[in-house]
């Protein structure tokens, strides 16, 4: 495609005309699949407008799928928009039906999950059902959660899911082309709801302790107008923030005005306490503390707390969908937390998930394959090779997570992501797997991973 030919049909010259005048061509089908559309460069100039004006509509067209960049063939269209797609979290582990050992998904074990049939009768006969008024949370939920907040919250809100909650934290907070601050390694989906909003992600580098302050610095240096962490349970590498370390990104937080989302993933099962930056701004943190693997996927909940004017956003752009919350299943959740045996068999679950990871980790220590970390419900495993690792589990049967989904840009060392929750008790069946991720791993017997 000749840049004038395009530029003769584009009326509004802004990123948004761009896109919406290719959008168009694409749909009626004037332009083609396979179409191989000017450079940034060359449209630029024949609309008299700056590349970083057509890079930025190539980049909303490219986010719906119409167009993709190549090597060697520059920029060609792909088709009619489709709706954005959570790339990243769509390819881990698929490698087919015929996988006996599925560590790819980090799904709780359904054995070790309480029993929802007597909390979802007393949620059932509740007063305050089917009425329309929007309940940002239900005040038995609300009494559940609040003594144990780790700060004092000024807004609530409960929600389907720890990450709804940080996707609409993020999109409440961003606008395109505004710069969060995130980990690095981080989950997959997070990375992927960040690329559909159209922020510039900002990597934060970790150690043991969560987000190295050095690190944060550099972030911060770009004024991102958040920071999303996890502060324990993380995944994927499993560290969980100390109070040391908490204590000195505070002193780096201390001098700007970002946003403190604060993931709390797998919320009761950590074996960490928690380390909240809330303590110290409480007017501009939000936790976002999810119920899901502690107390049964299907409930869909997680509780969001903290700065009240960021919650209240969030709350704001729900009122244009769902509105709320079930009643009945914030009620229900209430219940369960409530109750002194669901807290026994939470707290037997958490020993069980801890015992799985350790003797896992255990094992391919003994191999020569280390992976740090020390709580949550995955391992971070380094190996020579991701895609031949890959294929080498998938050989023997076991679909795991390719590291690669979990980075900004391409790393220098690979890694797979495992998950451990539902991992087998018997030693033999245990040490066999490990044996075999090993094998992954390395290459070939008695050769050591990179660190």
């Amino acid at each position: 495609m000749e840049a004038a030919w395009l530029a003769e049909r584009i009326g509004d010259p802004s990123a948004r005309g761009i896109a919406a005048a290719l959008t168009a061509l694409i749909r009626e089908g004037t332009v083609t699949a396979q179409t191989r559309l000017p450079t940034v460069r060359g449209l630029a100039r024949e609309l008299g407008v700056s590349s970083g004006t057509v890079a930025e509509a190539w980049a909303e067209l490219r986010k719906h799928g119409m167009i993709r960049t190549e090597r060697r063939r520059g920029t060609v269209v792909l088709g009619p928009p489709d709706v954005p797609r959570p790339i990243r979290y769509e390819r881990i582990g698929h490698f087919g039906d015929r996988l006996a050992i599925d560590l790819a998904i980090a799904s709780p074990d359904a054995a070790l999950l309480p029993p929802l049939e007597a909390a979802l009768v007393a949620a059932a006969g509740a007063d305050g059902l089917n009425d329309y008024t929007r309940e940002t949370i239900t005040p038995r939920l609300r009494a559940a959660v609040e003594p144990h907040w780790p700060f004092p919250a000024r807004g609530w809100l409960a929600v389907g899911g720890g990450y709804e909650g940080v996707q609409l934290l993020c999109q409440t907070t961003a606008l395109p082309g505004d710069r969060i601050a995130i980990e690095e390694p981080t989950a997959a989906r997070l990375l992927d709801i960040l690329e559909t909003i159209g922020v510039q992600i900002i990597p934060v580098a970790c150690d043991q302790d969560g987000p190295v302050p050095a690190a944060l610095a550099r972030a911060l240096r770009a004024r991102p107008v958040a920071f999303v962490y996890q502060p324990r349970g993380q995944s994927p590498c499993g560290h969980a923030v100390t109070p040391e370390r908490s204590a000195e990104l505070a002193a780096l937080l201390e001098r700007s005005a970002t946003l403190i989302v604060e993931d709390d993933g797998i919320g009761e099962l950590s074996v960490s306490p928690t380390v909240s930056l809330g303590t110290r701004f409480p007017d501009r943190t939000v936790l976002v503390r999810s119920y899901s693997k502690s107390h049964g996927p299907d409930l869909r909940i997680a509780v969001v707390g903290g700065a009240a004017d960021a919650v209240e956003r969030v709350r704001v752009l729900r009122s244009f969908g769902t509105g709320w919350t079930s009643r009945i299943l914030q009620d229900t959740l209430a219940h369960l937390l409530g109750d002194p045996e669901v807290r026994e068999r939470v707290g037997h679950a958490r020993e069980v998930y801890a015992a799985r990871r350790a003797r896992l980790a255990a094992e391919l220590a003994a191999r020569g394959v280390p992976t740090g970390g020390r709580d949550g419900l995955v391992l971070w495993v380094p190996v020579r090779d991701e895609p031949a690792a890959l294929v080498t589990l998938a050989a023997h049967g076991i679909s795991v997570a390719p590291g690669s989904r979990y980075v900004v840009e391409p790393a220098s060392r690979h890694h797979l992501r495992l998950a451990t929750a539902r991992l087998t008790d018997d030693p033999d069946e245990l040490a066999a797997l490990a044996d075999v991720i090993a094998l992954a791993a390395t290459g070939g017997p008695g050769v050591s991973a990179a660190p």
